[in-house]
């Protein structure tokens, strides 16, 4: 019986790396994500790679959606071994303009979107008494960030969910970690200025990867990140408005 992974936002940028380096490992892969023409193209090479793949078509946003995609991933595979729950979008939210559409994009896809796909897994994985959970959240989810206060609180959000959610999962032999990257080489961020640490998408899956297996309750990286996190709670507001001016 092959190891299963089931992947939201899997259509580019870090969920569709980690579809390739679960492929090379031979899993089944259940891929999720709105494009399905361009999931067709990652289940193409995720097979090419070595591994079976399903997609799914949808919206993290779609509650029914999410849980009917779990659902027949499992009857395929018989069980779910390992969850993430990727997909997440960015976007800019100046608060002058009084404009609130993006920001509630972006707090629905990224918080509700995780929720869904989350209780939509656990159920499965309560019943089978073992299973991994990823949540992507991000370094900024340590601070709110200007023109970004939906990003960074959306992220801070799903910090603290899974932090809550892990009292209950870890007394079913399930392990929930939460991912916490810096900028890393994906469309999301193809029009940002300054990034720091820039990581190659799939070196990061597969330090993602690694976290996983080794259990880890929550991981930052690049590793600078984690020597620059305790200061970047506590700089001043003055330094954190000259760095995004640049």
């Amino acid at each position: 019986m092959s190891k299963t992974v089931f992947i939201t936002g899997a259509s580019s940028g870090i969920g569709e790396y980690l579809a390739y380096a679960y492929a090379k490992r031979g899993y089944s892969i259940g891929l999720f994500a709105r494009r399905t023409d361009v999931l067709e193209e990652v289940k193409t090479k995720c097979e090419s790679l070595g591994g079976s793949a399903i997609i799914f078509s949808g919206d993290v946003t779609d509650e029914a959606k999410v849980v009917t995609s779990i659902n027949n991933f499992v009857e395929n595979f018989g069980h779910i071994d390992i969850l993430y729950a990727n997909a997440g979008i960015g976007a800019a939210d100046p608060i002058w303009k009084g404009e609130t559409k993006d920001v509630h994009r972006v707090l629905n896809i990224n918080i509700n979107g995780v929720v869904n796909t989350v209780f939509a897994a656990t159920p499965h994985m309560v019943k089978q008494k073992s299973g991994k959970i990823a949540v992507i959240s991000s370094v900024a989810g340590f601070r709110g960030l200007p023109r970004h206060g939906a990003y960074s609180g959306s992220k801070a959000a799903v910090r603290t969910m899974a932090d809550g959610w892990r009292y209950d999962l870890t007394p079913n032999n399930i392990q929930i970690t939460t991912i916490h990257p810096g900028f890393i080489k994906t469309p999301m961020v193809d029009n940002n200025g300054f990034m720091p640490f820039l990581m190659d998408v799939d070196i990061a899956a597969e330090k993602i990867i690694n976290a996983m297996e080794s259990g880890k309750k929550s991981y930052i990286f690049p590793w600078q990140w984690r020597l620059v996190i305790p200061f970047f709670k506590i700089v001043p507001d003055a330094l954190i408005n000259a760095v995004y001016k640049r």
